[in-house]
């Protein structure tokens, strides 16, 4: 009789352990989901703006095609990386697009009416804002993520995760040329 009540409950923690781990490991790819939805978020909307500022500034900056095209199409390819959810590709996409923004802004420096449109200037501190809570959010997602590495790569939750088919989730980062300061002494040079 001991023997069967010793075996019904190692049996009972065992169960239990295994609902509490897995009930973990839900939240914690859940936490994931939530911290990318809402970087998500943030990037329509920054996606929604660029085209007005560019509008803006193709009335004063007739010879900045050029880098109205260049941002343009960063836009797009963050776009097309935002919704396909490929995290690294949003990361490539968000480096180029950063810099391509850089850009626009010190070319603006050589149109002092630009630069006091009133327009303009919401814009810009519009996206700006937008780009704080990017990097805001992103130091979230990338915390709720390596949360969930940690959980499924440590015993013994690694083998409950195992089991049930929990895939780590990637971490949004940037190469030291995305996030290195942007020299804006090249856009006046030119």
């Amino acid at each position: 009789m001991t023997s069967l009540m010793i075996f019904v409950l190692i049996l009972v923690v065992t169960i239990g352990y295994t609902i509490t781990t897995y009930n973990g490991l839900v939240r914690n790819r859940n936490e994931v989901k939530l911290a990318w939805s809402n970087i998500d978020v943030l990037l329509v909307q920054r996606h929604d703006e660029l085209p007005k500022l560019i509008e803006v500034c193709k009335r004063y900056m007739q010879h900045e095609r050029e880098t109205l095209e260049r941002v343009t199409q960063a836009r797009s390819r963050v776009e097309s990386a935002r919704t396909s959810g490929d995290v690294a590709s949003v990361s490539a996409a968000e480096g180029v697009l950063r810099s391509g923004l850089a850009n626009l802004y010190a070319v603006a420096e050589r149109y002092p009416e630009l630069k006091a449109d009133t327009v303009f200037r919401n814009l810009a501190a519009r996206i700006s804002a937008l780009e704080t809570a990017i990097a805001d959010r992103r130091e979230i997602y990338n915390d709720a993520a390596n949360a969930q590495n940690i959980r499924i790569e440590t015993f013994p939750d690694a083998f409950i995760a195992g089991v049930f088919n929990f895939s780590p989730a990637r971490l949004l980062k940037f190469d030291s040329q995305q996030t290195a300061d942007v020299d804006v002494r090249l856009a006046f040079s030119k």
